[in-house]
């Protein structure tokens, strides 16, 4: 039994430390093994998604939403904390539950003293007789030092991470509308091509930071932005969109770096469904083919050419397929809205409205 025992709370603090190291350390995505993380947030997930839908309220909805992020982490540092407690006080109780003081032995005594000296409280209640339980103390209170200056040195970096993804995102709103879309990103930049190609290059960047940070920090994809009507699954979708539209045939577009931009865009949105194990949606109506004939109108009243022939709506369907199916996945398992094609009418962008309503004048 007291080998057991042992193979029992060395498996529950293994299993701990190499959690938390694949997940504040590890600056890569694991793909097998048995993980808390995955685990604790599939389990928390399901019911917190369910609750969300049951608000009526868009706001109110995104507010709820938005709080899970933060306290996910919260809970997993809970979760870490309570099994490496138990793995040592199952080590203690293996190796005879050595421990003088008022409590007895026991097991119960050995969590006691497990949980004091993790959080090093020092309280003397209870103490090791045997150098076994020595060591084991201190190795415990070693490791809830280590563990607390992880989770010190994690947080800085998650939110460094969060604030530089939505800077882009509160600038897209002057650029593309509210929320972002492609047509009125276009419609905006008509008369300075050349200012298009800078915010694709810059987007092109965005994307490649957003696919390390999310990859290495898949909780980051749980925090929200700071309105409801923006988040960096819309951002990333119009900006795909906008490059889909230059790549079929937008008259002096940026073709070459839309072309990029595309690129490293639908390789973070494929690689993030891959992440949260999201397959590709197959019925997609974000375009049907009755509102075309309204983008080239929008376009054309703003000076750009856009192909009026099957040929070309045929690329524009391709493109779209290589991207749509997987940003709708998301949307749905995350709840966030994907942007129209063209901007809803009428509509304020969010620079435009204050505490008081709307009336901002430039």
């Amino acid at each position: 039994m007291a080998a057991l025992k042992t193979i029992l709370g060395c498996i529950l603090i293994a299993t701990v430390l190499w959690d938390a190291f694949e997940t504040i350390i590890l600056p890569r995505r694991p793909r097998t093994g048995l993980r808390l993380t995955r685990m604790l947030y599939a389990l928390l997930w399901r019911p917190w998604k369910a609750a969300a839908l049951a608000i009526r309220e868009r706001q109110r909805r995104d507010r709820f939403l938005s709080l899970f992020g933060p306290l996910s982490f919260f809970f997993l540092l809970l979760l870490w904390v309570v099994c490496l407690i138990l793995g040592f006080a199952v080590l203690q109780w293996a190796a005879g539950s050595r421990l003088g003081g008022g409590l007895g032995q026991g097991f119960g005594a050995d969590l006691y003293y497990s949980g004091s000296t993790f959080f090093t409280l020092g309280l003397g209640e209870v103490f090791p007789l045997s150098n076994t339980a020595r060591f084991l103390s201190i190795m415990e209170s070693g490791t809830g030092l280590a563990l607390l200056a992880l989770v010190i040195s994690y947080l800085p970096v998650l939110y460094q991470s969060f604030s530089r993804r939505e800077v882009n995102i509160s600038l897209l709103d002057a650029r593309a509308g509210t929320p972002p879309t492609s047509v009125e990103l276009l419609r905006r930049h008509s008369r300075e091509m050349p200012e298009l190609l800078r915010v694709l290059i810059e987007w092109e960047r965005w994307s490649a930071e957003l696919l390390e940070s999310h990859m290495s920090y898949p909780v980051l994809a749980y925090f929200r932005s700071q309105h409801d009507n923006q988040s960096w699954l819309a951002s990333l979708t119009a900006v795909l969109d906008t490059c889909a539209l230059c790549l079929v045939g937008i008259e002096a577009g940026p073709q070459h770096q839309a072309r990029l931009t595309f690129a490293i865009a639908r390789h973070a949105l494929v690689d993030l469904a891959q992440v949260f194990n999201t397959p590709p949606c197959k019925d997609i109506k974000r375009l049907p083919p009755e509102n075309m004939a309204r983008l080239r109108e929008l376009l054309r009243d703003s000076g750009l050419q856009f192909p009026d022939c099957d040929e070309a709506e045929l690329k524009l369907t391709h493109l779209r397929s290589l991207y749509e199916p997987y940003a709708a996945a998301l949307a749905q398992f995350l709840l966030m809205d994907l942007p129209p094609w063209m901007k809803p009418q009428p509509a304020a962008d969010n620079w435009e409205t204050s505490r008081w309503g709307r009336g901002a004048v430039v």
